[in-house]
């Protein structure tokens, strides 16, 4: 549409110009008066056109190259009941951070339910991603228990550790695409050279191993796509 908009200039102005040549250089009749009086206003419009309102007739163009819609490989049901997942490990390693075991189990049973309910056979289609995922899966079922279990805040935070690393495992395996994640550690969450991870949906955020100022991204978890093959 630019090249439009510069038409919309050149073409009159040299109207009028050739106008103004016939008149003075070859002292010829110069073009008809209206003539030049069309080519002056279209020109004048052409200025504030170009001037004023650049994007006017771009519009479609530009709304071409917005950014390409998000797609998921997942079934929305599968990805419903791992975002429901992730949500109660999310509430769980914010009670952590509370200290209050009692807390810290009613959420880890809301956890152990949430894992129940995720739609694992799904993974069925790809039968070795599903024979992969099996192990990491069944690994935080077990966890979640210990958990649960685990009669110290000590105890629980260790068992928080083993299962943050599973889940990392079942994320990569599965390649959950609907956001990016983060790999958090503290170097010193169980103790001196005893690091500690979790998983956290922002960069910042609060450390479950209760170390203030500890944590640090080890990594980004990331397989969101782009569907190119749809227009926004």
């Amino acid at each position: 549409m630019k090249v439009i908009d510069i038409l919309g200039i050149v073409l009159p102005a040299f109207i009028i110009i050739l106008g103004i040549i016939r008149i003075f250089v070859q002292k010829t009749k110069g073009v008809n008066g209206l003539i030049m009086f069309f080519a002056v206003l279209l020109l004048f419009i052409g200025l504030v056109r170009y001037l004023f309102f650049p994007g006017s007739g771009s519009s479609k163009e530009s709304g071409s190259k917005t950014s390409p819609l998000a797609v998921s490989r997942h079934s929305q049901s599968f990805n419903q009941s791992f975002e429901n997942m992730l949500n109660a490990y999310y509430k769980m390693t914010d009670s952590f951070a509370g200290n209050d075991t009692a807390t810290i189990n009613q959420s880890a049973i809301y956890l152990q339910s949430a894992l129940d309910s995720l739609k694992i056979e799904e993974l069925k289609i790809d039968s070795l991603i599903y024979q992969t995922a099996l192990q990491p899966y069944n690994n935080v079922k077990s966890e979640i228990v210990s958990i649960i279990a685990d009669a110290s805040l000590v105890e629980k935070r260790g068992s928080l550790n083993i299962f943050s690393n599973e889940l990392l495992t079942l994320l990569s395996t599965v390649h959950y695409d609907l956001a990016k994640l983060y790999w958090q550690e503290c170097d010193r969450a169980l103790g001196e050279d005893r690091p500690g991870n979790w998983l956290s949906r922002s960069e910042k955020s609060i450390n479950p191993y209760g170390r203030q100022n500890c944590a640090e991204i080890k990594s980004t978890i990331n397989f969101v796509q782009a569907d190119t093959t749809k227009k926004p």
